[in-house]
């Protein structure tokens, strides 16, 4: 029974937003869900040389430079308060090739240290999971009622759809 117990733990996972989409692009809002569903996001008020910005990217996510001008938090804090949010542990990224690297510069560039680190979603699903993921994510999307495209909404989204994907692979 404890074996159940412990293969029915959510992930924690991390998504992020960013100014654009090739090598020059940098994190602009930061989206955390635990396993127990706590929640976090941050805009980022970029650092002054980051400068990348992409309309393509905008219109996806909907966030403006105006908009983290306003609202963006100071990346130093955005640091520290996830990493006192996260603690030491590992956060999962469906798209860890991007997301990865774009935490890692925030970090590297704040001058903070990281205290957890991030891995790909695929090295914890089964191969069921992988077979129904696309299925399972359209349904939690029309379940939920959910937007796309914002950090946290989206860490959400694939915590739910981790948790539909091993409960109908647990149920087969």
């Amino acid at each position: 029974m404890q074996e159940q117990a412990i293969a029915t733990r959510l992930p924690p996972i991390i998504d992020v937003e960013a100014s654009g989409f090739g090598i020059n692009s940098f994190p602009i809002e930061i989206g955390v869900v635990l396993e127990n569903g706590s929640r976090f996001c941050r805009l980022i008020r970029p650092f002054n040389d980051w400068v990348h910005w992409d309309d393509e990217a905008q219109k996806i996510h909907g966030i403006s430079q105006l908009m983290l001008a306003k609202k963006g938090v100071d990346p130093v804090i955005v640091c520290h308060e996830l990493n006192r949010f996260v603690g030491n542990q590992v956060l999962y990224s469906d798209a860890w090739v991007v997301d990865n690297p774009w935490v890692n510069t925030l970090f590297y560039r704040a001058g903070v240290p990281m205290q957890f680190s991030i891995s790909s979603l695929e090295l914890i699903l089964k191969e069921q999971q992988l077979g129904t993921w696309d299925r399972d994510k359209a349904f939690v999307l029309r379940r939920s009622g959910l937007k796309r495209h914002r950090a946290s909404t989206d860490a959400c989204i694939i915590q739910l759809t981790y948790e539909r994907s091993l409960q109908r692979m647990l149920n087969t």
